[in-house]
């Protein structure tokens, strides 16, 4: 490449690639706090394709502190289903009556008294809000442009995206999904481990109000999750073998309602199914390296756990905050945001809460995804213990709404980076 080429080259300070819920909240939460940093968001996905995500995510209440203080929750907060209440329950599929051996209270004491744990929104929502900030903010997104190949050059990473064209940046930041072509360019592997297993996620109405229950059916094909949503609707994520996920996916709906019933029960009323159904592969996947050069993973770039805990969304809030005040204070320090020892701090951050929650749900999964009438009695009593154990509990639901103490990005504590 020529100095002629150079020239013409355009530079940004960051690139994003990736306009998913951590693309957006890194984007919004750097040039929220600092204006001067030019900042641009490439995304592979045709132009609207994110208002057809029919899915909903649970975000913890750390996270709402974060898009809170970034400006975002205001517009997501009336569309919000609070989570006011969790029950576990452990069983065979085919037992009429599923006994509860855990609860949860559904709230955890905030800044201004007791907020709940977590809340559930419709993905179409959250990242309809965090694109609304964006631009109010002046980024710049560009749909249906992935991004061909990367390439280290003098102070900065030039990438090349579809079409030909290239631009340069001092910090390249990959939130392109837990297959991320970024990962590969880069040359980062991967520690994976695959589990047969497939999540089913679906929507569906019924007759009676949820009241804001959560439930997770431990089955022996895997965790069987009910989730509030606004209205007489919950979210499912409904795990199983891999062949007996085809199987369910290849049904009509006629028989695919009924094996949802027989799972899901009739404490809500007659069931009916939402915006059809999809099915994804379940894995543990972990960058070996978050960091290069020139470059952060972030999300499910960087890790894709097990659905059990309910925690992906959440981890990937946390590396955008941590990713977003690692770059700004380097900023600020006249640092170069780019620079690897610099991105280090970030990769330290994030590095064992990521593969201490990539353990923990992979334990979980093994534990309890699976009919073995030992293990059964062993997770129940284990279940039922704690359950008469109120501090385990509060902890429980401190890890689950990001609350536990500690060092933490300043956002999650809803405080100004």
């Amino acid at each position: 490449m020529g100095l002629t080429d150079a020239a013409r080259t355009p530079r940004q300070d960051i690139v994003i690639a990736g306009a998913g819920y951590v693309g957006l909240s890194v984007a919004v939460a750097i040039k929220d706090a600092a204006p001067e940093l030019s900042v641009i968001v490439v995304d592979a996905a045709p132009d609207g394709a994110w208002r057809r995500d029919m899915r909903a995510s649970a975000i913890a209440a750390a996270a709402s502190r974060m898009l809170d203080r970034l400006g975002v929750w205001s517009a997501i907060r009336s569309q919000a289903q609070p989570i006011n209440e969790m029950i576990v329950t452990d069983s065979k599929t085919s037992e009429p009556v599923r006994p509860v051996f855990l609860t949860f209270g559904g709230s955890v004491e905030g800044r201004g008294g007791s907020e709940p744990f977590a809340h559930m929104v419709a993905n179409t929502v959250l990242n309809g809000a965090l694109r609304e900030r964006a631009e109010a903010l002046g980024i710049a997104i560009r749909s249906g442009t992935a991004v061909t190949a990367i390439d280290e050059v003098p102070g900065a990473m030039r990438v090349t995206l579809a079409g030909g064209e290239a631009l340069e940046a001092r910090l390249l930041v990959a939130c392109d999904g837990v297959t991320s072509a970024i990962r590969g360019m880069a040359g980062i592997r991967t520690v994976h481990k695959d589990y047969g297993q497939m999540g089913i996620v679906a929507t569906v109405a019924h007759e009676r109000p949820h009241e804001g229950r959560a439930e997770e059916h431990f089955l022996p094909g895997g965790p069987f999750a009910i989730l509030p949503l606004m209205g007489n609707r919950s979210s499912l994520v409904w795990t199983e073998p891999k062949r007996e996920a085809d199987r369910l996916m290849a049904a009509d709906e006629m028989l695919f309602e009924l094996e949802l019933e027989q799972r899901f029960g009739h404490k809500l009323g007659q069931l009916t199914l939402e915006g059809g159904r999809r099915a994804f592969p379940l894995g543990l996947t972990i960058a070996r390296d978050f960091v290069k050069p020139r470059l952060a993973l972030a999300g499910d770039a960087a890790h894709g756990i097990h659905p059990i805990a309910g925690q992906g969304l959440n981890l990937g809030f946390k590396d955008a905050a941590a990713l977003a005040e690692t770059v700004v204070e380097a900023a600020r320090l006249g640092q170069d945001i780019g620079a690897l020892d610099v991105l280090q701090t970030y990769q330290r951050w994030r590095r064992f809460d990521t593969v201490q929650m990539g353990v923990t749900t992979d334990l979980l999964n093994r534990l309890f995804s699976n009919d073995n009438a030992l293990l059964r009695g062993v997770r129940s009593f284990g279940l039922s213990v704690v359950d008469r154990l109120p501090p385990v509990k509060d902890m429980f639901i401190a890890q689950a709404a990001g609350t536990v103490r500690g060092p933490q990005p300043r956002l999650l504590a809803g405080e100004a980076i």
